[in-house]
């Protein structure tokens, strides 16, 4: 690999500088949005005390001066030190993804497939399993978790069309 190859792996994909104030602004707009909310529930002192939404108007209203003075930082700030790199980033979305995905494929395929495929893929590619391997290691994983989650507990969680086919 050339020193060229290596700086474009270690580029940045996203500065310090950029996820403070992104997380900052977002936090600034949660103290509103929830402080707001509280406010209408009552913020003040009542003849028996606090009101509901006192003690959270309050939080919500330190949590809103701490994101401003990490926007003014984040502002003010002229560093530009790397939080994420290209290679880092790459390894988050291989896990990122196909969680996502497997999120996603439990309304369609039901949690025992989707979790078969999660195991099975980051086994094979992640982990660099064997095929033998990365198909008999969910096989019983997807057995024993419905044996503790359907029999044992009687815990009906989502299933999709191979365990209704079952008559499951």
């Amino acid at each position: 690999m050339s020193i060229q190859d290596e700086e474009t792996e270690d580029r940045s994909v996203v500065s310090y500088r950029s996820v403070d104030l992104v997380v900052s602004v977002l936090l600034f707009l949660a103290s509103i949005i929830l402080g707001w909310t509280n406010w209408q529930i009552g913020a003040g002192w009542a003849p028996d005390g606090p009101e509901a939404g006192y003690f959270p108007f309050y939080l919500c209203v330190l949590l809103g001066i701490a994101s401003l003075i990490g926007i003014v930082k984040g502002v003010i700030s002229r560093s530009d030190a790397s939080f994420v790199g290209r290679d880092q980033f790459k390894r988050v979305l291989q896990v990122a993804i196909p969680s996502l995905a497997f999120v996603a494929g439990i309304q369609w395929l039901g949690i025992y497939v989707s979790s078969f495929l999660l195991i099975a893929g980051f086994m094979r590619f992640l982990g660099k399993s064997s095929i033998l391997a990365s198909l008999v290691t969910p096989v019983i994983f997807v057995v024993f978790m419905f044996y503790v989650f359907e029999k044992q507990f009687t815990v009906l969680l989502p299933k999709g069309p191979i365990e209704r086919a079952l008559l499951y």
